[in-house]
């Protein structure tokens, strides 16, 4: 990847996700890394809710990444960002929905890639007694996950996070049952303490890298992507269009080259059962 090489690039992390997206950047983009030790991302939102997230995630991973690139004096950055609740399409799962963001302030560039994945731990329970504290640990795979102990889930007052063993996980639930008869616990959604997130951010890292790989054919600017997907693959009995996918537009963010790939999953019609015309 020559378009980058030699220059100097910035992680914006303050929960070790260097460890996965290091290795493929250093692989890859030929860059000379920094990950700064004290940079706090926290200013953007927590998931424990000390920090309210403002703006939605996109907003978020732009702001924090660019405020890394100002904050250290960098013009090539790269930052993720996650989000956590019902699947999109699958309503009643929860998932894991990992942006990364590379921004490249020198040729104006800006490559975003998306990770969803169902996948996750993600979970809260109102806990009342000890016992139950043990099962929602092993359900969400305590101590390799870690798991944060509130004294409410939102209005709190207490809150314990960095629970790393059986021993603390016990302390943490007597120090604030003294004073609550209820207890919240959930899932720590950080990097750091989330392996199952971890390798979420990994595959939307390889799926950055593999757009920095795809270059315009008329000016070889990375992050040739689709912008629009071109719907109406005609029905295979009456010829009508759909709304299965016809074609994907790709388009270069520097020069605006376009190209068109027609019938892109490998089929010229689609089956009639999808069609609207043969089943009204």
């Amino acid at each position: 990847m020559k378009f980058f090489k030699g220059r100097k690039l910035i992680i914006a992390t303050k929960h070790e996700k260097e460890k996965v997206i290091l290795p493929l950047v250093n692989a890859n983009m030929h860059v000379e890394v920094f990950v700064p030790s004290d940079y706090d991302t926290d200013k953007f939102g927590t998931f424990s809710g000390e920090i309210a997230r403002t703006t939605n995630a996109l907003e978020a991973v732009r702001k924090k990444c660019l405020d890394a690139m100002n904050e250290y004096g960098y013009d090539l950055g790269i930052a993720s960002e996650g989000s956590f609740g019902p699947h999109p399409s699958l309503f009643f799962a929860q998932a894991d929905d990992e942006l990364l963001i590379l921004i490249d302030k020198k040729n104006n560039l800006e490559i975003i890639s998306r990770e969803v994945s169902l996948d996750t731990n993600f979970s809260g329970e109102k806990i009342q007694s000890y016992e139950q504290l043990i099962e929602f640990a092993k359900q969400v795979q305590f101590p390799t996950h870690g798991i944060i102990l509130k004294d409410a889930q939102d209005h709190f007052s207490k809150i314990y996070k960095d629970i790393s063993d059986w021993e603390q996980l016990k302390i943490s639930y007597d120090s604030i049952i003294e004073h609550s008869k209820e207890i919240w616990a959930e899932t720590d959604m950080r990097a750091h303490r989330n392996p199952t997130r971890m390798n979420v951010i990994e595959k939307a890292t390889q799926k950055l890298i593999k757009k920095l790989a795809s270059l315009c054919p008329n000016c070889q600017t990375p992050g040739f992507d689709v912008n629009k997907v071109v719907h109406g693959l005609p029905c295979k009995w009456c010829k009508t269009p759909t709304s299965s996918t016809l074609a994907l537009r790709y388009t270069c963010q520097k020069c605006s080259h376009t190209t068109l790939e027609n019938y892109p999953n490998g089929k010229h019609y689609e089956s009639p059962e999808f069609c609207s015309y043969c089943n009204p």
